[in-house]
C-alpha cells in the first residue's frame, strides 16, 4: 500500500468519521421482495433474491474512500461480492462498455466496464466487520474506492450493461464521468 501522504488526493482532507450523505430518503427493505437485477448487453442476465444474494462468494477489501465534498478517510474495510465474480456470471458481450446502475429511491449512476472489473470493486454489505447500516446502503451499495464517493452507489437494486455511456444523477448535473480524485475529476 502506498505511503500515507501518497494516499491523500489533491483537494481532499483526511477525516476519521464517515459522513452520511446521499439523495432522497433512505427506502425501506423488505428480504421478501428485494432483488438485485443484473442484465443489458449480457450473456446470462441474472436475478438474485436476498437469501441468493447471501449465499454468493464473499471477500474483505480493505480501501480508502474519498469524497467529491473534499473528505477522504483511509482504510475502509468493506465485505461483499467482487464485481468480477458478476461478471463471470454474466459474460458481458464485447459491445458492453458501461453499466448503468440504479438504485432504490430513484439514484442512479454511470461506470465504464473497466471500473467495474477492478478488483477492489464489490457489491458490499459489510463495513468494517459490521453489517452495513441504511444509512450507509444497506442491503447493499457499490464500493468504487479508485472514483470519487457518488459512483459508490447505495441501495443498488440493478446493473444493466449498455454500449453507450449514459450519465446517471450526479452526472446529469454536471459532475465528472470519470471521477478521479487524483486527478480532481469532480466536474465537467
Amino acid at each position: 500500500m502506498a505511503e500515507k501522504k501518497d494516499r491523500l488526493p489533491p483537494g481532499q482532507y483526511l477525516t476519521k468519521d464517515l459522513p452520511v450523505l446521499h439523495v432522497g430518503s433512505i427506502p425501506h427493505f423488505d428480504a421478501k421482495t428485494w432483488d438485485l437485477k443484473i442484465g443489458g448487453l449480457v450473456e446470462s442476465p441474472l436475478t438474485l433474491d436476498y437469501r441468493s444474494f447471501q449465499m454468493l462468494p464473499r471477500v474483505v477489501r480493505e480501501s480508502d474512500f474519498h469524497c467529491v465534498t473534499t473528505w477522504s478517510r483511509y482504510d475502509l474495510k468493506w465485505g461483499g461480492i467482487p464485481l468480477l465474480h458478476i461478471l463471470a456470471q454474466v459474460n458481458p458481450h464485447p459491445e458492453a462498455r458501461f453499466a448503468f446502475i440504479q438504485c432504490d429511491g430513484g439514484y442512479t449512476t454511470n461506470l465504464d466496464i473497466e471500473a467495474l472489473r477492478d478488483p477492489d470493486t464489490l457489491l458490499a454489505d459489510s463495513l468494517d466487520d459490521a453489517p452495513l447500516t441504511t444509512e450507509h446502503g444497506f442491503p447493499v451499495r457499490l464500493v468504487v474506492p479508485n472514483k470519487y464517493s457518488w459512483k459508490s452507489a447505495k441501495w443498488v437494486r440493478s446493473i444493466e450493461f449498455v454500449a453507450e455511456d449514459r450519465p446517471g444523477f450526479w452526472e446529469m448535473r454536471g459532475y465528472s464521468n470519470n471521477a478521479d480524485p487524483f486527478a480532481e475529476e469532480r466536474h465537467e
